[in-house]
């Protein structure tokens, strides 16, 4: 099985990681326990529930997804061009992202904690103040592209070898992974680190301090990389598929059972950092991620390889949206939260009228324009070719030659 074109069911699984994401964020304004950048009065438990399970793998499905990605983009192309390509389409659109795109979230969150004044006014403050929280430059949710470029750019070169005929017939070994449940050893060094080191590192997507989680998402992107490269490690998760469901469903239900009937480790033991329980109980989360990420890849690869004539435009679509809509979101919310409807009203109303602002704004100002296109890392939109019909081809043919005489 040859992996030289894309495959529907990818496109249409990263799609689907997106809306996830629009969900998920459309939700953590009216969830307790996670801080978010604004907050309604009341929250739900089954919205925290909702995004607590949409949290264990929607960002490990995404980086997966990116390696297939980084494997497509790398054929026809030598590792400096692919830096080069990753440059434009990922490192320039986090910039304009940082000073254009998340700066009304910052502002939107700072008038909720009292700030006065317009945006003109405030938008200075992103070069003077230093980093947020303190500061108000960030990137926010844009974390996603920075730690993709920093992957694909470390990596070029191992990338671009394994994707040689040298490079696959050295790494072959790896095609003993597809036999049996062996594709499941993927998941042992990612599980490893997690255990070891998510207590004393947790998440915080600032690149300078996430020591766990930076080399936790690596995983899923090699992993992605690796499957594609090896098409028998993608046959293997769709013939493991019933498996996967059944070890996602499992460990979901034990991180669950624990959490509901509040039997974690730092509950009931008293020296709970050191003992091999708190351990085992942390290796729940990336097992179920694993679980669920290779649920998704199996099963979509199984009944999603369909390519129809939407799907070239939602796949162009994502990647623009991924950047503008938690920007919305947050807008959106700033005013929703004043009003006194019930918080299901409120998180239906956020999720429509963000998907459609979001949609807006992406198809009127951003998809038939160079210059946004380029800023938000889209390729250029291509030249349509005016075909003349054969019969005035053979006329004007004539005139030609009849002038010409």
């Amino acid at each position: 099985m040859q992996t030289s074109s894309r495959q529907a069911y990818l496109d249409w699984l990263r799609i689907m990681a997106i809306v996830g994401v629009l969900f998920f964020h459309s939700a953590m304004a009216y969830v307790a326990e996670w801080g978010w950048h604004i907050k309604n009065k009341e929250t739900s438990n089954l919205l925290l529930e909702f995004n607590f399970f949409l949290h264990q793998f929607r960002m490990p499905l995404l980086f997966f997804i990116s390696g297939t990605v980084t494997y497509f983009m790398l054929q026809k192309r030598s590792s400096g061009s692919f830096i080069i390509l990753r440059l434009r389409r990922l490192f320039l659109p986090l910039i304009f992202g940082m000073l254009i795109v998340v700066p009304p979230q910052i502002y939107m969150e700072r008038l909720t904690q009292g700030s006065k004044g317009s945006f003109a006014e405030f938008y200075p403050s992103i070069f003077t103040t230093g980093a947020y929280p303190k500061g108000n430059l960030s990137w926010h949710h844009l974390w996603f592209i920075l730690y993709l470029f920093l992957y694909d750019i470390i990596f070029a070169g191992i990338f671009k070898w394994c994707t040689s005929k040298k490079g696959k017939v050295k790494m072959s070994w790896i095609n003993n992974l597809a036999k049996g449940k062996r594709i499941y050893l993927l998941i042992l060094p990612s599980v490893i680190l997690f255990t070891s080191f998510a207590g004393r590192f947790p998440e915080t997507n600032d690149l300078i301090h996430d020591y766990c989680y930076f080399f936790y998402w690596l995983f899923f992107l090699l992993a992605g990389f690796a499957c594609i490269n090896f098409p028998a490690l993608m046959d293997s998760l769709e013939n493991n598929r019933r498996t996967s469901l059944m070890f996602a469903i499992i460990t979901i239900v034990a991180i669950n059972y624990l959490r509901w009937n509040e039997l974690e480790p730092y509950k009931v033991i008293a020296d709970w950092q050191h003992d091999w329980r708190t351990y085992l109980y942390r290796s729940l989360y990336p097992l179920t991620a694993w679980g669920w990420v290779f649920t998704a890849i199996g099963y979509g690869k199984r009944y999603l390889n369909k390519k129809l004539k939407v799907l070239d435009y939602l796949n162009e679509a994502v990647y623009p949206f991924y950047i503008l809509h938690q920007t919305v979101i947050v807008i959106i919310v700033y005013y929703v939260v004043k009003t006194t409807d019930t918080i299901a009203m409120k998180y239906v109303f956020t999720v429509m009228v963000s998907f459609l602002v979001t949609m807006s704004i992406y198809h009127v100002f951003i998809k038939p324009y160079a210059i946004t296109r380029f800023l938000f890392g889209m390729k250029p939109k291509k030249k349509s070719v005016k075909t003349i019909p054969f019969e005035d081809s053979v006329i004007k043919e004539q005139d030609e030659i009849h002038m010409a005489s």
